[in-house]
């Protein structure tokens, strides 16, 4: 070949730089009708994780978040570079270069989608027809009634493979031991701890094996649309502070618009930690969630569990092909 991929890769700009202007020929190939003008400004653009990273003010050291729908992933400012390589462990970086850990896992909310389905159904059959909303409120409100360790369930929610536990193809799994507390609230919490456990061990690389302190992690997506619980169990799970702004519902295009205001905004000399601190954010509406100690004993008695039913998980994919 006469050229070298770097030669033909665009060239990486950080938040807020000129991309450009939108020409002519680009504003009548997006819209032939012609009402889209040219010379429309253009800022650098980002994927999920730079976007994520603004959609929740996750962009100065120390600070993280995590995004967590169909699938999950948290994000870690660094205030040093990792020790070494990590398989499990991507390296990204913030829309202004800063280096970022992110832990990545391909199933979250897709299983416990599937079951508060079916309860959906249960109760529309016994004439309790309900908005998907209150199920889901439902929900997860007797999982905050659930024992800490969920009674002795385990389950996983792999609709695929995930790295992270080294499992090739997966299959979403529930099982117990004969004398495990089944209960519904047990049951609704276990739930949510499969959507987190993969994450959690991930994590737990960072906080534990690297030493990576965060001051906070700021939670967006469907998992947090329920007040409190999502939240709470997570801090639990990580040890973590988690928080949760009234945007907590909004993701990558949110954020995309955000960087996208910097881009016009950034000639008033604002970094993009000031503006997203100062001018976006500021007197924003959330809450906080600290780590329960409680929760942060009985996810770890899950998590042995959890860790010991792998070989379980890979053999279910084994077998039922």
């Amino acid at each position: 070949m006469p050229y070298r991929l770097a030669d033909i890769l665009p060239r990486v700009l950080c938040a807020g730089a000129d991309a450009g202007t939108l020409t002519a020929e680009g504003a009548c190939l997006l819209d032939p009708t012609g009402v889209l003008r040219p010379g429309v400004p253009l800022c650098p653009p980002e994927g999920d994780a730079g976007t994520g990273m603004a959609a929740t003010n996750s962009v100065g050291v120390r600070t993280g978040n995590v995004s967590a729908g169909t699938s999950v992933f948290a994000m870690a400012v660094l205030e040093r570079p990792l020790a070494r390589v990590y398989p499990e462990i991507d390296m990204v970086t913030t829309p202004t270069g800063r280096p970022v850990a992110m832990v990545h896992c391909n199933t979250c909310t897709s299983d416990l989608d599937a079951w508060v389905r079916v309860l959906g159904e249960m109760a529309g059959a016994a004439g309790a027809k309900l908005e998907k909303p209150r199920l889901y409120d439902l929900f997860y409100q007797k999982a905050l009634e659930g024992e800490a360790d969920c009674g002795g369930l385990v389950s996983y929610n792999y609709y695929s493979g995930e790295p992270v536990t080294g499992v090739e193809s997966g299959r979403p799994l529930f099982m117990r031991r004969p004398d495990a507390r089944f209960t519904l609230a047990n049951f609704a919490r276990v739930q949510l701890y499969a959507a987190m456990a993969t994450l959690k061990l991930g994590m737990d690389i960072l906080l534990v094996e690297e030493g990576v302190r965060l001051d906070t992690l700021l939670g967006h997506g469907g998992l947090f649309k329920t007040p409190v619980a999502g939240q709470k169990l997570l801090a639990g799970a990580l040890g973590v502070p988690v928080a949760v702004m009234e945007t907590a519902g909004e993701g990558g295009p949110w954020g995309m618009a955000l960087l996208a205001a910097y881009r016009v905004r950034r000639a008033e000399g604002q970094t993009l930690e000031e503006y997203l601190a100062d001018t976006v954010f500021r007197g924003a509406q959330g809450s906080v969630q600290q780590p329960d100690a409680a929760d942060t004993a009985g996810f770890a008695r899950f998590l042995t569990d959890y860790k010991s039913g792998l070989a379980v998980e890979k053999a279910a994919a084994a077998a039922l092909r």
